[in-house]
């Protein structure tokens, strides 16, 4: 009781949090059942026949599933290869830049596509990639047939996840500069006295000191591997693309959305919740046993 009326204001301020977030996650978990119903909307949760696991079974029945969430790993795994590998070497060279006004100046420009939406930059990709668009209008003038980026199934994914890495690679640098900015000088002075050059020094000082943290954020990025991106995938692909570039999240927006197959579609969301759900159990304990990271 001493102790609760010391902390009671902290209680009080996260109160609005915690009703919100019984509110809009875990009160709408309700609907979970649906996943084991035929759902009909005007029979309701209530009224809808019970159907057990058949909407699972059918999940891995149909052909278009299984391309589906194979799509899925390979966007998503392909994202948390080169979101870890391009911040890493960037924070690396941006670290070598001696002046600061300039190392902050290129941080800001490569920083700031992380705040402009998919919905803009969807746009903007459309009419740049488009078959008479600004970059094959270039290609053309090199002598280069024009590529159709987004509505060839063999380009949308290579064009998905270079644009994905440009938007968010200045971001995840952020997290790769406080490791570094956490090395002590002291050893740099002590390899130059020694003789080492930058060269050595990266390889010897710097590179080790950055190992742990990108043990902690590959292994937690491991809980998204199911999430290929949403925004960016609905805002960029058309029906010419859906069998490379169709996702999780899109399939159930178009299964439970536009053709009304609720049941299914929460099916393989609540699939697609659970594997997650053990991946980001599996990501702790490995970034716990190998960096020596937890939160709880």
């Amino acid at each position: 009781m001493k102790r609760m009326k010391k902390t009671w204001p902290f209680h009080v301020m996260l109160l609005p949090a915690l009703i919100c977030l019984f509110l809009f996650s875990y009160l709408p978990m309700g609907g979970i059942i649906m996943a084991f119903q035929d759902y009909k909307p005007w029979e309701g949760v209530g009224g809808s026949a019970w159907v057990g696991l058949d909407n699972f079974r059918y999940l891995f029945e149909r052909q278009d599933s299984m391309q589906v969430i194979w799509n899925t790993l390979v966007i998503a795994v392909i994202k948390i290869v080169f979101n870890l590998l391009i911040p890493f070497v960037f924070a690396i060279l941006l670290n070598e830049i001696r002046k600061t006004a300039l190392q902050r100046s290129i941080q800001t420009m490569v920083y700031l596509p992380h705040f402009l939406s998919w919905v803009i930059l969807g746009g903007i990709l459309i009419e740049m990639l488009a078959v008479d668009g600004f970059v094959n209008r270039i290609l053309a003038a090199v002598g280069i047939d024009p590529i159709f980026f987004l509505g060839d199934n063999n380009w949308f994914r290579f064009t998905v996840i270079v644009s994905d890495v440009w938007k968010e690679f200045g971001y995840n640098t952020i997290v790769f500069l406080a490791a570094l900015a956490g090395v002590s000088p002291t050893l740099y002075e002590a390899a130059e006295m020694d003789g080492a050059g930058r060269l050595k020094q990266t390889l010897h000082i710097t590179i080790p000191s950055m190992i742990p943290i990108t043990i902690v954020v590959g292994t937690l990025a491991l809980g998204n591997i199911l999430n290929a991106g949403f925004d960016q995938i609905f805002n960029l692909y058309n029906p010419l693309v859906y069998e490379k570039g169709d996702i999780i999240d899109t399939f159930v927006y178009r299964t439970a959305i536009l053709n009304g197959e609720m049941g299914f579609g929460t099916a393989i969301g609540l699939f697609k919740s659970v594997i997650s759900m053990v991946l980001i159990l599996v990501s702790y304990r490995l970034a716990y046993k190998w960096a020596g990271y937890r939160i709880f």
